[in-house]
């Protein structure tokens, strides 16, 4: 089945119309007529070759929403017309320890939505920034979310599971001060769903522009990491820290706010290393610093329902198809609030 796409030919090419081909659904398969695909900041690095290994032509989008078009002989899940979403994973091996316990995000075997091997041509994984996708019926989510708000749901499928596991796996709630770090396309959401499941939620950024979005979006407090004062003040104060931001900065600011064993998880992706944290930070005051990567199925599933329930989506800026490189260029200045989301009826 042929469909179009977008995505480029090279690093340092643009995106530009593909037409790309998607394999017929099998009998656990379900397709998906894709109606919104989030951009995501990973999607640059890896169409730009900012990470090692990507294939060519690469078509990026794990942010994927839409309705069930054709379902396998025997899918009992899902059935044409369903609302559906997929996220950053359309297969695992399926029988190691990691998918044993629903975090198919942690198996050695996982195929991302997009540039990993696969048996389809042409022998990679190509995303959602096209019409129509067909996956594997275990990889499938169901959105409950009312219809008019699916194109805010998308970014739920990598943004929305990338804080929300930390935050649950930390036993984030009420009588717990959380940091989050970082008001961008991840930090809005962290801010949100810490918020929402009532946790005092201190939101940083560098800006003194963003203080009172920050409040919009569900912050207790805001502060401006540059101003030492503020800073000082939160000193020992944290029970967790969720860290958002894609870029090299200085750890160790935020170290020394975590109270006595307390964690601070880092889920942004730089494209080169953080500066080194001072040992001392950590073991005087036995705290730990942490990774989490999106979340498996069950938990990207609990994530969206949860947000059904407390009417949480994204903020978001819809684009056509042929403003994906404008878009690129203008999440690289931070100038969008918070996510782009392209309209797959414009490919």
């Amino acid at each position: 089945m042929l469909v179009q796409a977008y995505g480029a030919h090279a690093g340092d090419k643009p995106l530009e119309p593909l037409e790309i081909q998607r394999r017929t659904p099998g009998a656990h398969d379900v397709q998906i007529d894709i109606a919104y695909c989030g951009i995501c900041h990973s999607d640059l690095h890896q169409v730009r070759a900012e990470w090692a290994g990507t294939q060519f032509p690469c078509v990026p989008g794990h942010e994927i929403v839409g309705r069930v078009s054709v379902v396998g002989a025997h899918v009992s899940g899902f059935t044409v017309g369903d609302l559906v979403g997929i996220g950053c994973i359309v297969d695992s091996c399926k029988h190691c320890d990691d998918c044993g316990a629903g975090l198919e995000n942690y198996c050695d075997g996982m195929v991302g939505t997009y540039n990993f091997p696969t048996p389809d041509a042409p022998g990679w994984t190509l995303g959602g920034y096209s019409q129509k996708i067909v996956v594997h019926e275990r990889y499938v989510l169901r959105i409950r979310h009312p219809e008019e708000q699916l194109a805010a749901v998308a970014p739920l499928l990598c943004a929305g599971i990338t804080t929300y596991s930390p935050l649950r796996h930390w036993n984030v709630g009420p009588g717990k001060k959380v940091g989050v770090v970082g008001i961008g396309g991840l930090g809005h959401m962290g801010v949100k769903l810490a918020h929402a499941m009532g946790a005092h939620v201190v939101a940083f950024t560098t800006s003194e522009s963003k203080r009172e979005a920050a409040k919009a979006l569900g912050a207790n407090e805001v502060v401006v990491s540059r101003n030492a004062n503020e800073m000082a003040a939160h000193t020992k104060s944290f029970d967790f820290i969720l860290n958002t931001v894609a870029a090299p900065h200085d750890l160790d600011a935020f170290f020394v706010l975590l109270k006595r064993d307390a964690t601070m998880a880092l889920v942004g992706a730089p494209s080169s290393p953080h500066p080194s944290p001072q040992v001392f930070n950590l073991i005087m005051k036995r705290r730990s610093l942490a990774g989490s990567m999106i979340g498996g199925i069950p938990e990207t599933q609990e994530m969206l329902d949860f947000c059904a329930e407390h009417n949480i989506v994204a903020d978001i800026e819809l684009i056509r198809a042929d403003e994906i490189n404008d878009a690129y260029e203008r999440m690289l200045k931070g100038d969008v609030k918070y996510r782009f989301v392209m309209d797959a009826s414009t490919l």
